[in-house]
């Protein structure tokens, strides 16, 4: 159950950025709502979220060859806010 809902955590410049006010993003799944969520960190990594934000990713259009187009990208992301004292390790 829990490994359908979240996917991975995001990694980017933005999302590592926020770590220091304890928000972690994770890319999860098109049917997964925000108690899904809760329920679903606190079963992996044992810490309680203050609050979980989802969003939508939009598809982006990117030019494969000199002629090709193709698109990438979208999904859902959630943003998972921890109290102070918590974190969650990535291994």
């Amino acid at each position: 159950m829990n490994t359908q809902i979240i996917k991975n955590p995001r990694i980017t410049e933005k999302a590592s950025n926020s770590l220091e006010q304890n928000v972690y993003t994770f890319d999860i799944s098109q049917s997964a709502n925000k108690t899904e969520m809760k329920k679903a960190i606190f079963a992996l990594y044992k810490v309680k979220p203050l609050k979980v934000n989802v969003l939508r990713v939009p598809k982006k259009t990117i030019m494969k060859n000199r002629s090709k187009e193709g698109v990438r990208g979208g999904g859902r992301k959630a943003l998972v806010y921890l109290k102070k004292g918590d974190k969650i390790e990535f291994i």
